[in-house]
């Protein structure tokens, strides 16, 4: 169960304000010395009270008197510099809310233009008892409304224009390979046209070997003996 916010005013019943004070107080040295512990500054508290005759001191009064005199001893201007009295805090307090107020007033008043935008733009009604305030608030609504979309559209190209320049760019990529793949493969297939016989020799070092004698491979020839007959019977009578 959440706790219930404390109103922040002076409690008239008699008992009820001194359990709270009693209770307060507990808290309140008990922050101090937390502070005092986790940050390692010096800190001293004074409490008056109508219910105790002397004032309570935390740590000790000896304590405490060190704090002050090392606090005197600063210049005045920073003394003062972050000090509130219960006037300065009220007025900060009141200060604060009117900021707030005026901020919700805002909210409130644009939530209501906003419902009348709709309406007028769902029905198609005239705009009538309307007065130049509420044109104008109108108006400034309309036009925050027409850039939100026009930022929108803009952001919308923007990212469509990427997605296609990442097309563009995949496109382009898989050209490339698929140019060298058919480059390697003309490649590979000049490569077996090259290649002459099954001992995978090449033409042309074939050839060279076998005009050196270096080939084991000879070229066949008719017979020489029934080849010489033939020329000496039909040229040499």
């Amino acid at each position: 169960m959440t706790r219930k916010k404390v109103k922040l005013a002076f409690i008239a019943n008699d008992s009820a304000r001194k359990a709270t004070y009693k209770k307060r107080k507990k808290g309140l040295i008990k922050k101090i010395d937390e502070l005092t512990t986790l940050c390692g500054i010096e800190a001293c508290a004074i409490v008056y009270s109508p219910y105790d005759s002397q004032p309570e001191v935390w740590p000790s009064p000896f304590g405490a008197q060190r704090v002050l005199s090392k606090f005197r001893r600063m210049p005045e201007l920073e003394q003062s510099k972050k000090m509130v009295n219960q006037e300065g805090f009220l007025k900060q307090r009141i200060l604060k809310a009117k900021e707030q107020l005026k901020k919700q007033r805002k909210d409130n008043r644009e939530k209501e233009m906003t419902q009348v935008m709709y309406q007028y733009l769902s029905a198609g009604k005239v705009l009538h008892n309307m007065t130049m305030i509420d044109l104008n608030d109108l108006a400034w609504l309309v036009e925050q409304n027409l850039k939100d979309v026009n930022r929108r559209i803009e952001a919308l190209d923007k990212r469509a224009q990427s997605q296609r320049a990442a097309d563009v760019a995949a496109m382009a990529a898989a050209d490339v390979v698929a140019r060298g793949r058919d480059k390697a493969k003309a490649e590979q297939a000049d490569g077996m046209e090259a290649t002459a016989g099954g001992d995978g020799m090449p033409k042309q070092q074939w050839y060279t070997e076998m005009m050196n004698g270096g080939a084991d491979e000879t070229i066949p020839f008719a017979d020489v003996s029934h080849s010489n007959a033939f020329w000496h019977n039909n040229y040499f009578p």
